[in-house]
Order: structure tokens, then C-alpha cells, then sequence
């Protein structure tokens, strides 16, 4: 069966391309999730409508996310944590923490977008990253203190 895709998805591709699927899938999953019309003349004419949409949501939500940026960059948070000797910590800073202490900061992002490259074990300055957007980074200073 061929299908319009409304949006990009990964194993299929970009919005408005057509592709051949399965029946069951395209009926199943694709089309009552609407990621995907079936490939009929008068789908084509919505789809054109769609993606101008999609382009003014999308560059939309770039620019948001691009202003959190900056807001995010000159932020630091401090993580109280406990210590033992020689000034090891307990466990790690993880993510939640560090999304727990940026909502106490105002703001909410999600922990899943925040991106520690080695793990925390240790008191110290930090520069954690968190990815906003495709392509639009915050680097994000977390100081780990003694509790």
C-alpha cells in the first residue's frame, strides 16, 4: 500500500514522501496515528497545506528553543549531595537532579534531555549539556557541593 507520510518519521522518511508499506502496518499504525495518509490525489493537496504548517510550527519551536538557549547558558545550579571520605559521593548526580534543580531555577525540562557525558562521582564544577532542539544546544554549569 502507498501512504503520504504527514511527518518524518525514522524508518520511512521526511514528511510528504510517498512510500511503500505493508497493508497491516498502514492500516494498523500509520494511519489511525495519522503519521501517514493513504496515497489518494485529493491527500496531496491537504499535504502541500500540512507542511507549510509544519514549517511554520517547526521554525517556530527552533526560535523557542534557541531563546531557552541563551536563558539556559547563564544559569548554574548547585547540587547538595552527601560526601564520604576523602570527598566521595554517594552514588551519582544523575539527571533527575539536575532537571529537578533547573525547575527550581523555572525551568522545566525533561530529564531525558539533559546529557551528562561521564558520570558525577566526585565534588566539583561541571559542565553538563542539554539538547533543546535538533541542532540548538545548552551547556548548562552544575556544581556538585558537599551536602
Amino acid at each position: 500500500m502507498k501512504v503520504i507520510l504527514r511527518q518524518d518519521y525514522e524508518s520511512l522518511g521526511k514528511i510528504g514522501e510517498v512510500v511503500e508499506v505493508k497493508d497491516g502496518f498502514a492500516r494498523n499504525f500509520l494511519l489511525p496515528r495519522k503519521i501517514a495518509y493513504s496515497a489518494l490525489k485529493g491527500n496531496l493537496a491537504s499535504l502541500e497545506e500540512e507542511k507549510k504548517n509544519f514549517a511554520k510550527k517547526a521554525e517556530h519551536e527552533r526560535e523557542a528553543a534557541e531563546n531557552l538557549s541563551t536563558e539556559l547558558e547563564k544559569v548554574s545550579v548547585t547540587i547538595p549531595v552527601q560526601v564520604g571520605e576523602e570527598d566521595k559521593i554517594f552514588g551519582t548526580v544523575t539527571t533527575q537532579m539536575i532537571a529537578e534543580a533547573l525547575k527550581e531555577k523555572g525551568f522545566d525540562i525533561d530529564k531525558r534531555r539533559i546529557e551528562i557525558s561521564e558520570a558525577i562521582k566526585s565534588l566539583g564544577i561541571y559542565e553538563v549539556n542539554v539538547k533543546l532542539y535538533s541542532n540548538v544546544d545548552a551547556k548548562i554549569k552544575v556544581w556538585v557541593v558537599r551536602e
